[in-house]
């Protein structure tokens, strides 16, 4: 299983020498076009994240997209599901266009990274909770692309951002309270996004 919003609050402090938005909207960017490259006869398929087919994966993160706009505006992201089980094949693209532009005009103020907002773990500056939702759409983009025999185009820096956060925020020991499996040994060489999804609990 993977990150969510039903996260225990991580104890990383997020880089804010850069914008975090940046790093969240381009993890929400690669996460859009690898689900929009995925094929009809796919949709039905499991993830790596056993808790979702490559349909049901699709409609969560829409629905996270819904909730990080709502973070934005100062609601409760509770108050919303964690999956947008209602769309029909045809009108998820439409969906995921709208929520990303909620998105950018809940984020467009920079005063929202100092700004504290209420998740379901607790309460985090928008910096810090930017940085759990770059980490989730990662690693979700992960399992979409494992699922679908796809190869993104990873940039090194978010998934530098996404693992250091993840190695913060998790512990290496058992994860009983946790909604991960434990940590994958990999290779100390391997690819900086095999080490990322490894640490939370996939083989990659």
């Amino acid at each position: 299983m993977t990150r969510n919003e039903n996260t225990p609050q991580p104890t990383v402090t997020p880089d804010t020498t850069d914008d975090p938005r940046k790093g969240l909207l381009k993890a929400i960017a690669l996460a859009g076009r690898t689900v929009a490259a995925v094929r009809p006869e796919q949709l039905d398929g499991p993830t790596p994240c056993t808790e979702f087919t490559v349909r049901r994966l699709a409609g969560h993160l829409v629905a996270v997209l819904r909730r990080i706009a709502l973070a934005g505006r100062g609601g409760d992201v509770a108050s919303l599901p964690t999956l947008a089980d209602d769309l029909e094949d045809t009108e998820w693209q439409a969906a995921w266009d709208a929520a990303v532009r909620e998105v950018e005009a809940a984020w467009a103020d920079p005063e929202i990274l100092g700004r504290t907002l209420t998740l379901p773990f607790g309460s985090l500056p928008g910096a810090a909770a930017a940085a759990v939702w770059t980490s989730e759409f990662t690693v979700h983009t992960w399992d979409v692309a494992t699922a679908t025999g796809q190869r993104p185009d990873w940039d090194p820096e978010l998934v530098a951002v996404a693992y250091a956060a993840m190695r913060r925020g998790l512990p290496a020991g058992p994860r009983d309270d946790a909604p991960f499996g434990a940590a994958v040994d990999v290779d100390a060489e391997a690819p900086a996004i095999d080490r990322l999804v490894a640490w939370c609990g996939r083989k990659p």
